[in-house]
């Protein structure tokens, strides 16, 4: 089309890369300065209400209409801008069923006893000295066997945040734990999408990317679990005095019996055999709402007019069981699917701003413009950590910070004389673990939305996370394990 005569496009691992020539820096700058600063207005002036409960959304697509208007200015068509968020939201497709599902689990989870039971026998077995640090090492294990930090906070995740919560440990400080280990598994799983999709950027294999990206992960995470282990014996976990009359209350609440795990087992059984995730999910919904008609037979007459309907309530809507406890009350509710529409709005609208930030030329002209001010090693390793930390925050998508920056880091790596698995290995450390650090990114919104914890609450406690691309920037900087091409095999 004429309008694109300035518009080039390849395609990487199905993510499609809009390069626009007439695009300059500082057109490609303004709808992120806007966006940046509405967003910071609305979370320190007001108080995340200044559009009503759906500010975030309505700023992103604010940000996705300035866009367009640069893109309009630029004569690029309105088809090219749609086409690419159509692709963005076909991207997430998945992503948003799995997070109706979720919330299906949270509520079945409850009903029939598996939340509660995970909750009852953690409580006796994980004391607030060990209990941040073991969260960490029971996530990265999950994950690393999963292959994913998203099933990994689907499960384990919210019976952790539960337990540490009876305990009277900070949400945050859990939630931080939890996402640490679950990020940390999911770097160095085989199994894991990004642990893929990283080499292949990069160009290197998979196994070469995994053993060098050890270099970094590991001393991170072993630092990571020093700092939550310090933090274990200086809280004041004040719910640890009162755990036998937490128990007593959930036991007369609940039929608790060590059945009932049959149905997380299940779950992480059939993700572990490689089953999708839609299935393996609903699976444990379908599990839990038969669980719930053998041992909770008194909850759901307590819920509902009938017992399905109590069940089907659980799956859409909110649910609220009622103890004497009033830490328990809150930690026995769930919202169903119904609770996760404020999340999956808000990655309908980053995928909005995303697509036509794509679409307009905008990543790749930002990207271009960090890769042409490397001029040192150094240099060139920060500007691909400061580019992928700004896609993850630009296109809200932790697939586009890792594949546009691969795509266009591959040849100055390669000029420098340095090997793919430096980039492969600085794509995962400042692209896959920082994703979750954005709220309106899709890993930022889920994990929020999953366990129940503000991104504005954890970010602090995810350790893992945010020092991760400090450690891979002080590698490069004192030529630690920087690999030479001419030594790479």
């Amino acid at each position: 089309m004429e309008d694109d005569k300035n518009i080039s496009e390849f395609k990487a691992n199905d993510q499609n890369i809009i390069e626009n020539t007439e695009l300059n820096i500082w057109e490609a700058l303004i709808p992120v300065i806007i966006l940046m600063g509405l967003l910071a207005y609305n979370i320190f002036f007001a108080d995340g209400e200044m559009m009503g409960a759906y500010s975030n959304q309505f700023i992103l697509l604010i940000g996705g209409l300035v866009a367009a208007l640069v893109g309009f200015y630029n004569k690029v068509s309105v088809n090219r801008m749609l086409s690419e968020i159509w692709e963005n939201l076909k991207s997430v497709f998945i992503p948003i069923m799995i997070l109706f599902l979720v919330g299906a689990l949270a509520g079945t989870w409850l009903i029939s006893g598996v939340i509660p039971a995970m909750v009852y026998y953690g409580l006796q077995v994980l004391s607030p000295e060990i209990f941040l640090p073991a969260s960490v090492v029971i996530s990265a294990l999950i994950s690393i066997a999963t292959g994913s930090s998203w099933t990994t906070s689907a499960t384990v995740g919210i019976a952790l945040v539960g337990i540490g919560t009876a305990l009277g440990i900070n949400p945050g400080m859990i939630a931080g734990a939890v996402i640490s280990g679950a990020y940390f598994g999911d770097k160095m799983s085989p199994l894991s999408d990004t642990t893929n999709l990283a080499p292949a950027m990069a160009g290197t294999d998979l196994f070469t990317h995994i053993r060098y990206m050890a270099f970094t992960t590991v001393p991170t995470i072993i630092i990571t679990l020093i700092i939550f282990a310090i933090i274990s014996f200086t809280i004041d976990a004040t719910g640890s005095a009162d755990v036998s009359n937490l128990l007593n209350t959930i036991d007369n609440t609940f039929n608790i019996t060590p059945w009932l795990f049959l149905v997380p087992v299940a779950v992480i059984a059939l993700i572990l055999l490689k089953t999708k995730p839609l299935i393996a999910l609903g699976t444990g919904v379908v599990l839990a709402a038969i669980f719930a008609f053998i041992f909770q037979v008194d909850i759901l007459n307590q819920l509902g007019a009938s017992k399905l309907s109590s069940v089907i309530t659980s799956i859409f809507t909110e649910t609220q069981i009622t103890t004497e406890n009033e830490k328990l009350n809150d930690l026995f509710y769930s919202g169903g699917m119904k609770g996760m529409l404020w999340t999956i709005f808000l990655i309908i609208c980053a995928m909005v701003f995303g697509g036509v930030m794509d679409g307009i030329g905008a990543l790749s002209r930002i990207t271009s413009a960090l890769l042409s001010v490397a001029s040192s090693v150094f240099g060139l390793f920060a500007s691909t950590v400061i580019s992928c930390l700004g896609l993850n925050a630009i296109a809200s998508d932790q697939y586009l910070a890792i594949v546009i920056p691969g795509k266009m880091f591959k040849k100055a790596f390669e000029d420098k004389k340095l090997a793919p698995e430096n980039l492969s290995r600085t794509l995962e450390d400042s692209g896959t673990v920082t994703s979750v650090l954005i709220p309106w990114n899709t890993c930022g919104a889920y994990q929020s939305g999953v366990l129940g914890v503000g991104v504005g609450e954890y970010l602090l406690y995810a350790f893992f996370n945010w020092m991760s691309p400090f450690t891979t920037l002080l590698f490069a900087a004192f030529r630690i394990k920087i690999r030479q091409l001419s030594n790479s095999k």
